[in-house]
């Protein structure tokens, strides 16, 4: 009894070591984090802990499903486990939680980009937790670049006013 659960709690059960499930929490988290912090220096609604949470989340389901794709519910012939249910899911969670932070105020749309963003968090996370972390870091880097280039572009041509 005590040797399954160190079994268990050392990753026995699990598909992805519990050793790769923590690189990929811990890069998940460190790539939203750095889409985080770029919305909280342009003092945006969803920031640094949203930003994070959101990746680490995502890429926590994916691990789980991984686990779930294994398990047996009932015999072969008649079990339905689609793991992209849940890449489904988080998509329409994170759009959600995206589309709360848009607002209008005297006529104009806000934190569009914030929302794009915190779903874009999702994506890098759901690719951290497919062991997709390079292609993660690849995503993080593009997305940052275009907030903070595109960003300083439209202050400069004056399509867009500084505190927006």
């Amino acid at each position: 009894m005590v040797d399954d659960i160190i079994e268990e709690l050392t990753g026995g059960f699990s598909v992805v070591p519990v050793e790769a499930s923590a690189i990929r929490l811990g890069v998940a988290l460190l790539l939203g984090a750095v889409i985080g912090v770029e919305r909280e220096a342009s003092r945006k609604p969803a920031g640094l802990r949203t930003h994070m949470l959101i990746s680490m989340a995502a890429c926590l389901f994916i691990l789980v499903s991984q686990n779930l794709a294994t398990l047996q519910f009932g015999d072969r012939e008649t079990m339905r486990v689609d793991p992209l249910r849940l890449v489904e899911a988080v998509t329409a969670g994170v759009a959600f939680l995206g589309a709360g932070t848009i607002f209008a105020s005297g006529g104009r749309v806000k934190n569009v980009t914030t929302g794009a963003s915190m779903w874009l968090a999702g994506a890098i996370g759901l690719a951290c937790g497919a062991g997709q972390e390079a292609l993660a870091a690849l995503a993080t880097v593009l997305v940052v670049t275009i907030l903070m280039l595109l960003g300083w572009l439209e202050k400069r041509m004056g399509w867009r006013d500084v505190d927006d």
